[in-house]
């Protein structure tokens, strides 16, 4: 049961981590709105698009996440009732794939950033400086939430490998 206990927390915090991205969706919405409403200088105008998109975007990654991992929280129960070992295995498999998926994921977002300097460093138009400081900003955001997901999810796999090993043996 402890194991359960452990997943649930698990995809709980991911729940966390959708809200926290919605929120960041949010607020970044707004800013884009209070550029469009109060900005009057180019660069401030060159800001709406970029803000808008990033919005759009961290409200489907928050939308995907919560949906994702809301339901878990009562299959992880059902399941582990019924086969506490395969719901192990199905976990270690699930985690071991999320794994290899955020080590593509902090490799893809270094050099996003590093195209977001680019992007400020030698096109000074409004709208470049303006893509590259919001896609900047969007790739730390995402290296923050990803780091806190990378963690959490390399404990839970941990775990999930102890559990197994010494499940396995009784």
């Amino acid at each position: 049961m402890e194991i359960l206990k452990l997943s649930m927390d698990w995809a709980r915090a991911e729940v966390f981590s959708a809200k926290i991205v919605w929120f960041f969706s949010v607020m970044t919405l707004l800013v884009a709105f209070g550029f469009w409403y109060w900005g009057k200088s180019a660069m401030s105008k060159a800001f709406v698009w970029p803000m808008l998109v990033t919005g759009v975007f961290l409200t489907i990654v928050g939308a995907g996440l919560f949906f994702a991992n809301k339901p878990r929280i009562l299959q992880f129960q059902q399941v582990y009732m019924e086969d506490p070992q395969s719901f192990v295995q199905q976990e270690l498999q699930r985690t071991s794939k999320s794994q290899q998926d955020l080590g593509l994921v902090f490799k893809v977002l270094p050099i996003l950033l590093i195209v977001a300097g680019l992007l400020i460093l030698f096109l000074p138009a409004p709208v470049w400086r303006a893509v590259g400081i919001t896609l900047a900003l969007l790739v730390a955001f995402l290296m923050v939430v990803d780091s806190n997901t990378n963690a959490r999810n390399s404990f839970y796999h941990e775990q999930l490998k102890t559990f197994r090993n010494d499940y396995g043996r009784k």
